[in-house]
């Protein structure tokens, strides 16, 4: 990696980071009441049957509130672990209002372990994806990790539907973006749904 791109996007992951951070309580809860609105009604979340998301850390916009609609409206709910067999690999396990919860080393808080509730990636039919920022092009930066650009990166080959969530403020013009950054086909804000034709990209 271009030593000047791996420093703009640090830059920019500890800019977004703040700039998150800094919402106030009263503003991160309207933020994520409007955004459990608005997902719910998604026609790819609607129709779904089995949907993977993340609990919220950092100042990420709160997903909870989309979790119970999603439960109140009989939709399978899996949140992402560290597979313990490949520890760069993300596997789903799902969650219900009974599951216990553990703190993964990294912080995130994941499942505790049954493999009888494992759902494969390609058993999914839409994973909702944590962000740092996006651009107008769909292109998403994430905290660095690469969980996600590796889980996503034959995405288009599969039946599973990709969906970014942010907050409106981590919407950035263009994004300084390396080649195994993987374009999301939406993302879902408060204040708005975008959408491109990222199926081939």
């Amino acid at each position: 990696m271009d030593s000047s791109l791996a420093q703009q996007r640090q830059a920019l992951r500890q800019h977004m980071r703040r700039l998150r951070r800094s919402l106030s309580d009263t503003q991160q809860f309207q933020a994520s009441q409007q955004l459990a609105e608005h997902a719910i009604l998604f026609s790819p979340i609607e129709q779904s049957h089995r949907i993977a998301l993340f609990l919220s850390m950092d100042g990420e916009i709160n997903t909870r509130p989309l979790i119970a609609r999603l439960w109140h409206s009989g939709k399978r709910v899996y949140l992402p672990r560290i597979d313990p067999t490949c520890p760069t690999s993300l596997i789903f396990q799902q969650y219900t209002p009974q599951t216990n919860l553990i703190k993964h080393r990294l912080g995130m808080l994941e499942p505790e372990e049954n493999s009888e509730e494992i759902c494969t990636f390609t058993e999914l039919d839409v994973v909702i994806v944590p962000l740092v920022a996006f651009d107008s092009t769909g292109q998403r930066l994430g905290m660095g990790g690469g969980f996600y650009d590796r889980l996503l990166a034959d995405w288009q080959k599969t039946s599973v539907f990709p969906i970014g969530v942010a907050h409106d403020c981590q919407l950035q013009e263009a994004l300084p973006i390396e080649f195994w950054d993987i374009p999301l086909p939406a993302v879902i804000t408060p204040n708005r749904l975008w959408q491109w034709n990222n199926k081939e990209a």
